[in-house]
């Protein structure tokens, strides 16, 4: 009840607050329509041309067929690899991702004018969901499962990748290979699980551990979208508040470290868009300023070796199989 209620009163004040935002289509051919059996990814990027090919792959092999993405002012060739994909609508807004409070106006747009009553794929550029046996079933199987048990969110948790040696991670390899063969560990300890009325919420991480950075790492990358449906005050907590606390099936590959580390981190901080001015960034070019050089390498971390790894260790849970076509 006190979930519900809480629901409630935000999503009033939530909608009372609604602001259009621009957004125009700049692929050659326009909009695309989907069909029923389309499964869309809804995406946000900015300057993440290194991780591109491996995005588009990832999801191309768990059953993305049309790829929605809005393209944040992109200096280093992003954009023009989007237009180049057939399988891409991307759009551009004359808003930045900040006053577009941090991209969710951009996010219920873009579901607004592709259609609700469906299931989407919802992350950023830099984020990679895996879950239970995803290296043979795809995402159609996920969400049969999550019909069969009335869920219609999915909860994953972001794991912060990072290389041994990051001077070594060279992004080039990334034309060639995934992401988590290069920036290949994690840490396998250290996280923080709780609920509150709204939803799921789990802290730490190799960032936590490193500079502190109290950041929340639930995400809800697959969603079924309707018109109850908003993102409110934050990302990490959508409307209606009551969906929010499924198990969690999936976890979020999130990468960010890489050997051009540096200069990722500067033009954050010179940027400002991140949250609460790009401050978790700004910590950590500070910390590198201090010594000189980035170690997240640790007695906690493990080299990542596949979903069932991850169930072994408690990240994810099963995702069951159903009878569903």
């Amino acid at each position: 009840m006190i979930t519900w209620y809480e629901s409630a009163k935000v999503e009033r004040r939530e909608r009372s607050a609604g602001r259009d935002v621009e957004l125009r289509c700049v692929s050659p051919l326009g909009q695309t329509s989907l069909y029923p059996d389309d499964l869309p990814l809804v995406f946000l990027t900015r300057n993440d041309a290194k991780l591109m090919p491996g995005f588009l792959a990832h999801y191309r092999s768990l059953g993305v067929t049309r790829f929605i993405g809005v393209d944040d002012a992109s200096t280093d060739g992003t954009r023009e690899y989007l237009l180049d994909q057939p399988d891409v609508d991307l759009w551009a807004s004359a808003l930045r991702y900040k006053e577009a409070r941090r991209g969710r106006l951009w996010r219920e747009a873009l579901f607004a004018l592709y259609g609700g009553d469906r299931w989407y794929v919802n992350v950023d550029s830099d984020e990679f969901l895996v879950y239970d046996d995803c290296e043979n079933r795809t995402l159609w199987s996920v969400i049969h499962a999550l019909e069969d048990l009335q869920i219609s969110r999915l909860p994953a948790p972001m794991l912060d990748m990072y290389p041994v040696d990051l001077g070594a991670a060279d992004i080039s390899q990334l034309q060639t290979r995934a992401p988590w063969e290069i920036a290949d560990h994690f840490d396998s300890g250290g996280y923080s699980l709780a609920t509150t009325r709204r939803a799921i919420t789990v802290k730490g991480g190799a960032r936590h551990r490193e500079f502190e950075a109290d950041l929340e790492l639930i995400k809800y990358p697959l969603i079924f979208w309707d018109e109850d449906c908003c993102f409110g005050a934050s990302i990490h907590q959508p409307l209606p508040y009551e969906r929010n606390f499924a198990s969690v099936l999936g976890a979020l590959l999130h990468f960010k470290f890489f050997a051009d580390y540096e200069k990722v981190f500067e033009d954050a901080v010179a940027d400002g868009q991140y949250f609460d001015g790009s401050a978790a960034y700004a910590k950590m070019t500070q910390a590198l300023a201090d010594t000189g050089a980035l170690q997240l390498f640790s007695q906690s971390s493990v080299k990542f070796d596949g979903s069932k790894q991850l169930l072994r260790l408690g990240f994810i849970t099963p995702v069951p199989y159903c009878m569903s076509p």
